[in-house]
């Protein structure tokens, strides 16, 4: 990696954000599942169910603190990295967020505390009411973020004011229900409740081949099993939604993806493996399975894939017209708010929405306008992201989500029979898995922001363009100090779930049971 202030402003948001995705699926999924045991102990009455909630309960809660502390440092982040890009789009994505903190997050945190510090000052339903409350304001938080990054991803309801030169809604219902951010949103979230699925199944597997809290383990493995074969069907079929509408408003991401180099005759195939080559622009010793690609990404037999080289082709086209609305948008501003000529007014109507593209040109000259052909043939290749890092991530990402299918369904159907601990080698296999839904959704998550380079916004400013006139020492060295307070973190945060863990659920007649260790229980 190249130590300019773009390349690490990039990685550090990335280590960071990858961090803090660690806690989201766990947070996501086990708010419902904890809820979901609350539920049965309320309708059922059973000391066990009460006994489970607790217990889950306080792992959920030792994930959330730990959650909520990475996430705040992402959002400094755009204004001491970022700070163009907050300029630029603000009005738009500044939005989505403070909703996000003022209804989803305010709901989340009111309610965790009723539910840790309530069991004896709350009614059953009371208190089953505020489990509710914080799975529901957890998810919340999960959609508003999503629709402020599905904006990122397809820049729908707004329109560019080049007096201001910012970014500015022009209809807010388009965001909010902008089809990208609500695939993610669905997809993201199943993808947290297979994660804790998995996680409640592997620990619940460990006390079996252990022989200890037998009762809790059968009965949160057969929770675990069900919600997350759901779950999991729930994440391949939201996933292919989510991959269909790539198609549509992401072309270059998916053809980098499926290493589609070249526009493949209808119906396309789909490369199961392969060596992607970026300078060869080849995938040597590709296995393809024919049609497969097309009926995926198109849902078509008819409907081309394009290629990479084709899109570049268009991209060309884009830059030139790019540069046309770059002119315009000098002239315009020379003007100071007074009229400009109708055709330069027109100049910028028809080829304003392509500005972005022109842009890409900086970083190769200063004026797009004085731009070599050469420097529009490497700016329009600059529009192809990393293509095997993306293509193996992505087949990565697909592969655990078939296993974990897999493994919920063997689960499911060993409760059904009321066989769960009769085959160690499965529970061990249980065990084993606990990492994998981690691995495929950071593996999303990559697939999703780093196939959208070299754009911070998608056709509208590239990522070069949004970042702060930081010095490179002063990021790398808070990139240093991020990483050894996160890995600070993650220690301490291992350590405890560990430790709560080997304990195990306290008796239902310890007060302490319902209690997060003070040590953890962020300050105000």
């Amino acid at each position: 990696m190249e130590f300019d202030i773009v390349s690490l402003s990039r990685f550090q948001f990335a280590m960071t954000a990858l961090y803090h995705f660690l806690f989201v699926p766990l947070t996501l999924g086990l708010s419902i599942i904890v809820a979901i045991m609350e539920t049965v102990y309320v309708m059922t009455g059973r000391p066990i169910w009460r006994q489970m909630t607790k217990f889950w309960g306080l792992l959920f809660g030792i994930n959330f603190v730990l959650g909520v502390a990475t996430g705040l440092v992402m959002e400094f982040q755009f204004g001491m990295n970022w700070s163009y890009y907050s300029h630029y789009v603000g009005d738009i994505f500044g939005a989505p967020l403070a909703i996000e903190g003022m209804m989803a997050f305010f709901l989340e945190a009111t309610f965790v505390g009723l539910f840790f510090f309530g069991w004896d000052k709350l009614s059953k339903v009371g208190h089953l009411v505020t489990a509710w409350m914080v799975a529901i304001g957890s998810n919340f938080s999960a959609l508003w973020i999503l629709i402020a990054n599905g904006w990122m991803q397809n820049p729908v309801g707004s329109a560019f004011n080049p007096q201001t030169m910012r970014m500015e809604v022009t209809d807010f219902y388009a965001v909010l229900f902008n089809p990208v951010a609500q695939a993610k949103f669905v997809h993201t979230v199943s993808a947290g409740y297979v994660t804790a699925s998995v996680f409640v199944l592997g620990v619940s597997a460990w006390y079996l081949l252990k022989g200890r809290h037998v009762e809790l383990a059968k009965r949160s493995l057969t929770v675990a099993a069900s919600f997350g074969l759901a779950a999991s069907l729930s994440v391949v079929v939201l996933g292919d939604e989510s991959g269909y509408l790539t198609t549509e408003h992401q072309k270059m991401k998916l053809a980098a993806m499926e290493a589609v180099w070249h526009t493949e005759t209808t119906p396309a195939p789909f490369t199961v493996v392969g060596l992607p080559d970026q300078k060869a622009r080849e995938t040597h010793y590709a296995v393809e399975i024919p049609w497969v690609g097309g009926l995926i990404d198109t849902r078509s037999l008819t409907t081309p894939v394009e290629g990479i080289e084709e899109l570049v082709e268009r991209a060309k086209g884009n830059i030139a017209r790019g540069v046309i609305a770059f002119d315009a948008l000098q002239t315009i501003r020379a003007a100071a708010g007074k009229p400009v000529a109708p055709e330069v007014q027109k100049a910028f109507e028809d080829n304003g929405n392509l500005l972005g593209y022109g842009l890409l040109l900086k970083r190769y000259v200063d004026d797009p306008r004085t731009a070599t052909p050469a420097q529009i043939e490497k700016a329009a290749w600059d529009t192809v992201p990393e293509v095997a890092p993306l293509f193996w991530t992505f087949r990565i990402m697909v592969g655990i989500g078939f296993f974990m299918i897999l493994l919920t369904g063997t689960f499911f159907v060993l409760s059904a029979r009321r066989a769960l601990d009769r085959y160690p080698i499965l529970l061990r296999i249980a065990v084993l898995s606990i990492p994998l839904p981690w691995i495929a959704a950071e593996s999303g998550w990559f697939v999703a922001e780093f196939g959208r380079q070299p754009w911070i916004i998608e056709g509208i400013l590239p990522t070069a363009a949004g970042v702060s006139s930081n010095g490179a020492m002063s990021v790398l060295l808070t990139i240093i100090g991020f990483a050894v307070i996160y890995s600070t973190l993650f220690v301490i945060e291992m350590g405890l779930m560990l430790h709560s863990i080997r304990k195990g659920p306290a008796p239902d007649n310890d007060p302490e049971a319902i209690l997060i260790p003070a040590s953890i229980v962020p300050a105000e």
